[in-house]
């Protein structure tokens, strides 16, 4: 594994454990000698992560649209800095730089963007390991609530497999080194009406 994209929140959140968490895994991307990708910002956990991860001897690589750049909110000290000019620009090089996804704690961006590249990995656009960092139960409900999806027919139970799911990032990317894809595609009922 070369790089792994990590969505995760421009602000810092009210738990410690947050930035705890964001720094534990800057580290072990550092001494695992994995590049980060990331939304390339300076605030919030965004920041922490990159600057922890430079500090360490890491590779950092940015990608933030024009706009974010102009509200003054771009790192200006990473690796390699992608400015591109839309949010769907912006999605489609991180996920073409990385070779795995990490979501930390974050708000709905976060959510919306690592749900797009797992949809990609559901649909045969890609076949990278993606990945919650649950800390402190962060995730929990939404694990329950893909556990759902299955038990309500909207997720096949394979598919619910592609989401790996630990409380510290040396778990977690050992996890990443030994995934194995599923083997089944989508399926699109093509019944009309009930």
């Amino acid at each position: 594994m070369k790089r792994i994209c990590v969505y995760l929140g421009s602000n810092p959140g009210f738990d410690p454990a947050y930035a705890e968490a964001t720094k534990a895994l800057a580290l072990e991307l550092a001494a695992r000698k994995i590049g980060l990708v990331f939304g390339g910002s300076d605030v919030g956990l965004m920041g922490l992560i990159a600057n922890t991860c430079l500090e360490a001897g890491g590779e950092v690589t940015g990608v933030i649209p024009k706009l974010l750049v102009e509200k003054e909110v771009a790192h200006k000290g990473l690796t390699e800095m992608h400015v591109v000019e839309s949010m769907h620009e912006r999605k489609q090089i991180m996920a073409d730089l990385s070779d795995g996804f990490i979501a930390l704690p974050g708000g709905i961006g976060t959510l919306e963007e690592f749900f797009e590249v797992l949809t990609w990995n559901q649909l045969g656009y890609h076949a990278k390991p993606c990945g919650l960092l649950d800390v402190n139960g962060y995730y929990a409900c939404l694990s329950d609530h893909m556990d759902r999806m299955v038990n309500e027919g909207f997720l096949v139970k394979e598919h619910r497999r592609m989401v790996m799911t630990a409380s510290t990032p040396s778990e977690l990317i050992d996890q990443f080194e030994v995934y194995d894809p599923p083997k089944v595609d989508k399926w699109i009922e093509k019944k009309k009406g009930l």
